[in-house]
């Protein structure tokens, strides 16, 4: 181990594996886990590099068909994009701060703190004068500095920063520039929100919540035993319905933003769940697993994905009903038009496609436009076995490179690379159909 605490290449932790970790006696065990991790964090800090310099070299990705690093990065390994993107900005402003780099590839920070210092340092506080920075960086990298340093500590440090040079100018309670909003898939299909909003705001939202969120007399009705966060949670459910409900909001992918859920009409209608859809016959067959994991009392929102039947029912008591017909999983053909897909077809291609067909992409059907496979200008028809459903960057991709699509004998999309992303230019099937449900 070197001098810095990380561990070397090739050090006695690597050529473990997990069962030789099991087996390890207590004393080896500690030291073990504690020589893993920081090599994690060496391994972290070359792929913080790796992708930045790939970035620097304005590598080109439109010919294996990604729009940029992260996507790509998500693509190619199990990170979700938003840790790809995070990956990425970390790179890039370690690039332009040689200081932080060099604690952080030392082993002396972590990722997270060196992304809130390097935040700080290339977005100081306004009456902050410039040849205070250094200084100011110094200190923050003392807080972040060994396995003692806590998020909450460089938090700390970098608020009592700001409040001392804070300009009078204008007050961060004040600076709308300063406002983000966060909204994040979690892995249990829930979405975490996070926010920070100047003072005017967060006066607006607070207005917003108060009539809803009043206590509640709990003997008159049982709903005012809630805590205080649920309330605020029910009452920011009823301004987002209030919103879509007012029609007011633009239009977006060809329609005025809506709930959208898609669900099989034998399953909306079912009382009880259908056992022999999933009846144990013994077999492990790749075919029956592909069945089990079919989309049999599964609906599906184009946002948030998979939705229990019995939720899909309870919004479907209220809405609007628009049927598609569909043959295996395929929207039966509404007919030819005219040279734009119109609104039933676009909703039966978001029922078939789920977003961008394009392999590893994905982006929701609200960002996406209909493509003809065959061009209409040369004839081809506004049909659904002549669209696909593709993002703007991909929908540019398929006019303007050497990728091609068609429909294959499973009625879905099935992509064709280029013979310089694949010699053998074999098909791929779309998005939606990638893994073990692919035909």
């Amino acid at each position: 181990m070197n001098p810095g605490g990380i561990i070397e290449p090739g050090a006695a932790a690597l050529p473990l594996h997990a069962d030789d970790v099991r087996a390890l006696p207590e004393s080896e065990l500690l030291a073990a886990a504690v020589d893993i991790s920081r090599e994690i964090e060496r391994l972290e800090t070359l792929r913080v590099a790796a992708v930045a310099e790939i970035d620097e070299r304005a590598v080109s990705f439109d010919a294996i068909g990604f729009r940029s690093v992260k996507l790509w990065l998500a693509s190619t390994t199990l990170l979700e994009v938003p840790a790809a993107a995070r990956i990425l900005a970390l790179g890039k402003a370690l690039r332009r701060q040689p200081e932080i780099a060099d604690a952080f590839e030392g082993g002396r920070i972590s990722a997270d703190h060196a992304g809130l210092i390097a935040r700080f340092c290339e977005r100081p506080p306004r009456g902050m004068p410039d040849e205070a920075l250094d200084s100011c960086r110094n200190v923050l990298l003392d807080c972040a500095t060994g396995p003692t340093a806590t998020t909450d500590t460089v938090r700390g440090a970098i608020a009592k920063l700001e409040r001392i040079f804070e300009s009078d100018e204008l007050p961060a309670s004040e600076d709308t520039d300063r406002n983000e909003l966060h909204a994040s898939k979690t892995l249990n299909g829930r979405v975490a929100v996070k926010g920070d909003f100047d003072s005017g705001t967060g006066e607006m939202l607070l207005t917003a919540l108060s009539a809803l969120t009043k206590p509640r007399n709990p003997v008159d009705d049982p709903a005012g035993m809630r805590t205080p966060g649920q309330r605020r949670a029910e009452a920011f459910t009823e301004i987002l319905r209030h919103y879509l409900n007012s029609g007011d909001a633009p239009v977006e992918g060809g329609e005025r933003p809506h709930l959208s859920l898609h669900v099989n009409a034998r399953d909306l209608a079912r009382t009880e769940p259908n056992t022999d859809d999933h009846a144990d016959t013994g077999s492990s067959t790749p075919a029956d697993h592909a069945d089990m994991l079919g989309d049999k009392d599964v609906a599906w929102m184009p946002w948030m994905g998979p939705l229990t039947i019995a939720t899909a029912r309870r919004i479907a008591c209220d809405c609007t009903l628009t049927p598609v017909v569909m043959d295996d999983g395929v929207p039966l053909d509404l007919g030819r038009t005219t040279r734009t897909v119109s609104k039933k077809q676009r909703r039966a291609l978001a029922a078939r496609d789920n977003g961008c067909a394009f392999p590893s992409c994905g982006e929701p059907p609200a960002h996406c436009e209909g493509h003809h496979i065959e061009h209409w200008a040369d004839g081809g028809p506004t049909d659904l076995d002549n669209l696909v459903l593709l993002c703007r960057y991909h929908h540019r991709l398929l006019h303007h490179s050497h990728w091609e699509v068609e429909i294959g004998t499973d009625r879905h999309p099935w992509f064709t690379p280029p013979s310089s992303v694949d010699p053998y230019k074999k098909p791929i099937p779309a998005h939606n159909r990638a893994g073990p449900l692919a035909a």
